[in-house]
């Protein structure tokens, strides 16, 4: 029998019961405490309150293991030993929160031996709630005993496909504005549904691709179980598995590679190809120009299994 995270993903679902609690209790306060950090980040006093929940619940419950936090760094357990480390975003997408905007959640994962094997993400202002662990799936429900088992999109083509965003702007940082508004083009549907829900939605099938440019270990942790326990891949932008880079591309699988030709960022990455076309290469008419091409059937169930990705 291999090995189960179990009891660590329902002792995750307690620690994001009590930080919605926390969190809901001050969302929409008008005396709410907004500061900002060196990088010009939001923060605000529900931020330092879950996280700090989170922490005392883990010293109890967890007690040998590591604690990295957003808002507090990196906390030793009782032994010093690696092995196992909590991963905590107390609010992802906090401007949405200062601004009353119901898209937040706390994100918490558990790191094992270098990999992420369970992660929950809870978004209690629009009644969410995702989780998955190392090959025990991913899901949803409002808890952990009402389950519904998630899986993401057979969507194969960029031109059918739905992207999701958190800024336009942002891309211009890392050089890759030109490719990010290419890759917008190609795709059939673009929504800046942002932060966490994004991936979220791919995990779900409702969304194919998901990016972002510039993110940080605790935005992407929980993220990338929940993706690929649900059939999909979780990459940074130079291709590296998982939420250990600086940036995060999040697909179906099926989608992943065409996704990088656009936003692949490499170290020795030049100029845009100037034969870089946002045109399919199927789209040419044929020699009878009969119009056929312009006649599609789309396909956006879910995949339940595995996904036909080289």
């Amino acid at each position: 029998m291999g090995h189960s995270w179990n009891d660590d993903v329902r002792l995750a679902h307690v620690l994001a019961d009590n930080a919605d609690n926390l969190s809901m209790d001050r969302f929409g306060a008008i005396d709410l405490e907004v500061s900002t950090k060196p990088d010009l980040t939001y923060v605000t006093e529900s931020d330092e309150a879950v996280e700090k929940a989170i922490r005392r619940q883990l010293h109890l419950a967890r007690t040998r293991d590591v604690v990295l936090g957003e808002e507090h760094g990196e906390v030793e357990g009782s032994t010093g030993s690696h092995e196992r480390r909590w991963i905590i975003d107390p609010i992802d997408g906090t401007a949405n929160f200062v601004r009353g905007v119901p898209v937040w959640a706390t994100l918490i994962a558990l790191e094992e031996a270098g990999e992420i094997v369970a992660g929950c993400v809870s978004a209690p202002a629009i009644g969410r709630r995702w989780w998955a662990s190392k090959g025990g799936g991913a899901f949803t429900g409002k808890s952990v005993m009402h389950p519904r088992e998630i899986r993401v999109s057979q969507v194969s083509d960029l031109d059918a496909a739905s992207m999701s965003y958190s800024s336009a702007t942002s891309w211009e940082q890392i050089d890759k504005a030109e490719g990010f508004a290419a890759l917008l083009r190609r795709c059939w549907r673009t929504r800046a549904y942002g932060d966490f829900w994004s991936y979220m939605m791919v995990a779900e099938g409702a969304v194919d691709i998901a990016a972002e440019p510039d993110l940080k270990l605790w935005d992407m942790a929980a993220l990338d179980i929940i993706v690929r326990e649900a059939g999909g891949s979780f990459t940074s932008l130079a291709g590296q598995p998982g939420p250990w880079g600086p940036n995060a591309l999040a697909t179906n699988g099926r989608l992943h590679d065409a996704a990088m030709a656009y936003l692949g960022h490499f170290p020795d990455d030049g100029p845009p190809d100037a034969s870089w076309t946002d045109e399919p290469e199927d789209a040419m008419d044929d020699e009878s120009g009969n119009g056929d091409d312009n006649v599609r059937t789309l396909d956006f169930s879910r995949s339940w299994g595995e996904p036909d990705v080289p």
